[in-house]
């Protein structure tokens, strides 16, 4: 079946950023924006109980437009990534941005209010027939608990519009560098995304070198802005933290992914503890590249040895393999897939003009999802989009449930994507047809492995020191780094020949505004998703509903509380995190005996 490699945003908002249907809806939101800000005002909390019929509805007028901007701000941050010289959108979205912010103001006043209600009226409040629908007192508890910390409502309020050309806006300045930024490499004008696809997944290695040296210049040259960003986007984050009384820069991360302190600190320790095994798989790749040490741009280089030729998969070839084997596991899951290719959910064309990377988005007035990435038909490629087909899937399942227990935060939120990468990784090492192939698919599966457990613990090393610093004066370019080079070379246990100083101008995640720490998450989601594998390959028919049981959970309860739950398991103690390394182990150890005559 052929599929289409663009999405389909027109069934969403007819003609992009011009779209009359679009202006309309956003005219309605202001009038509701207004609507909700004025029955806020007017709402006695404590004359509402013991029923709280008032306070019902206005979670309803809340969700109403927390989908409204859901919809509106996911369908311009679409056209935006697909074209980055899009100028309407940016428009657009300071348009939407401001317009979120009235909403947050009269959020501010809600919880307030809700804060406000003494332990009696609480109670009352917990026994309502809303209360108890699913995970929505858990989610009230967590507003209640937020509220205490607030400062008053117009401090609250200004810090809120101080935001919008401050905090947002550095934000997207860094968008807008990116937007800039083209690679001429072998007569090509390349964007950033396809500049580094190529460079980390090309065959020849002297392609990779190349690449990589333009690359880090190209970042080089434009690090001054990039550092200007970096450091008010943090300093305006660590001055409200310091306003509102915090002085751990990582209670909020750790608050937002609903987890205990002692989780990530056991979580990363172990994985220290295990480090030799990875770093010894990256020596004997290079050494498989006549190298004595790693490369930085070879990391993720494929390993074609012999006659082998790389392993391609047209855009319909992925799809069909990720359906096949999505439908081993749970096939509720694959017709989730299929529904989403025949729906031309994806952006996946390789074209110039697009930023880097890829994401799932939300569209929650439709109960779709959007996918973005840039194609390039290796087995990564397929794993990525397995990858963010997962993300869509967790959306999928809990459409239905109450709009504010539909947040699940990001360490919970690459379980499933995590889950859907692995079906892939497996499935093709099944289908190796010879030694070399396997090579070939055991070293693309533990690429993954490699950056959870090196590449993102350099990022959260080099995220943990910036904030230190920044708290106490404005970093240097060389400060910063410096301090990314020191914390590559300890994640990486100075194993490598060559590191990526610029790392981190080129990276989007140090520079979102809406979610602080935007890298543990990543390698919680990945050994989280190790268990749920493990756990699926014994439950055999029963899996499914019990996976799906678990997504359904994922924004009801704590993480501790929802791995306990449906893992039986404590993610305060080591045993966790080492069964899920040692799974990871066993492909490593596989490798190096594979590859033991070849060096």
């Amino acid at each position: 079946m052929s599929y289409s490699i663009t999405w389909d945003l027109e069934s969403i908002f007819p003609g992009g950023t011009q779209s009359k249907a679009l202006q309309e809806k956003i005219t309605e939101m202001k009038t509701l924006v207004k609507t909700y800000e004025s029955h806020v005002q007017a709402w006695e909390p404590q004359q509402d109980a013991p029923h709280f019929e008032t306070l019902e509805e206005l979670l309803k007028e809340s969700a109403t437009l927390s989908q409204a901007f859901g919809q509106t701000i996911s369908f311009v941050n679409a056209i935006q990534s697909a074209d980055v010289n899009n100028k309407d959108a940016n428009t657009l979205l300071g348009t939407l941005y401001s317009l979120h912010t009235l909403f947050s103001n009269a959020h501010v006043t809600f919880t307030k209010k809700l804060t406000e209600l003494s332990d009696d009226a609480w109670h009352d409040l917990s026994d309502t027939s809303f209360a108890q629908e699913h995970g929505v007192l858990f989610n009230l508890n967590e507003i209640r608990r937020d509220g205490k910390e607030l400062l008053s409502e117009r401090e609250e309020n200004i810090i809120n519009h101080l935001a919008l050309d401050g905090f947002n806006a550095w934000s997207s300045h860094y968008d807008t560098i990116v937007a800039s930024i083209q690679i001429e490499y072998d007569g090509e004008t390349l964007s950033a995304g396809q500049a580094f696809n190529k460079m980390m997944g090309d065959a020849n290695p002297q392609v990779r070198a190349d690449l990589f040296e333009i690359w880090e210049k190209t970042w080089e040259e434009k690090a001054p802005l990039f550092a200007d960003t970096l450091n008010h986007l943090q300093g305006f984050r660590l001055t409200n933290y310091e306003l509102h009384g915090k002085s751990d820069y990582l209670e909020t991360p750790l608050t937002y992914n609903r987890m205990k302190k002692e989780t990530l600190e056991m979580m990363w320790q172990t994985i220290t503890d295990n480090k030799k095994a990875f770093t010894d798989f990256l020596t004997r790749k290079a050494q498989l590249f006549g190298k004595e040490k790693m490369e930085w741009q070879d990391v993720d280089a494929p390993i074609i040895l012999g006659d082998l030729k790389e392993k391609r998969f047209t855009f319909d070839e992925a799809a069909e393999f990720i359906i096949a084997n999505f439908n081993k596991f749970s096939p509720k899951m694959a017709t989730f897939a299929q529904h989403a290719f025949e729906n031309a959910w994806i952006e996946a064309e390789d074209r110039p003009g697009k930023r880097p990377g890829g994401y799932c988005t939300g569209i929650p007035e439709s109960k779709e999802s959007r996918i973005f990435m840039t194609y390039g038909e290796s087995i990564n490629e397929v794993a990525t989009l397995a990858h963010e087909l997962g993300h869509a899937y967790h959306s999928h399942v809990m459409w239905d449930l109450p709009v504010m227990s539909q947040g699940y935060a990001m360490n919970v939120a690459e379980t499933a994507s995590t889950f859907a990468e692995l079906i892939v990784a497996d499935a093709t090492l099944k289908e190796a047809s010879s030694k070399e192939e396997k090579i070939s698919l055991l070293d693309t599966k533990l690429q993954n492995a490699t950056a959870m457990f090196l590449n993102i613990h350099a990022r959260f090393i080099f995220e943990n020191k910036f904030y230190q610093t920044r708290q106490d004066h404005v970093l240097s370019v060389d400060e910063i780094t410096e301090i990314m080079l020191e914390a590559q070379e300890e994640a990486y246990q100075g194993t490598l020949a060559s590191y990526h100083p610029h790392f981190w101008a080129s990276k989007l995640h140090f520079f979102i505004d809406d979610v602080p720490f935007y890298n543990f998450p990543y390698t919680f989601g990945y050994l989280f998703s190790m268990g749920i594998y493990a756990y699926a390959q014994q439950s055999g028919d029963n899996f499914e509903d019990k996976y799906i049981a678990l997504l359904r959970d994922t924004a009801s309860m704590t993480t501790e509380e929802l791995a306990q739950k449906h893992l039986n398991v404590d993610l305060t103690q080591p045993d966790f995190w080492q069964a899920g390394i040692d799974m990871v182990k066993k492909d490593i150890e596989e490798f190096m005996t594979l590859t033991e005559d070849l060096v």
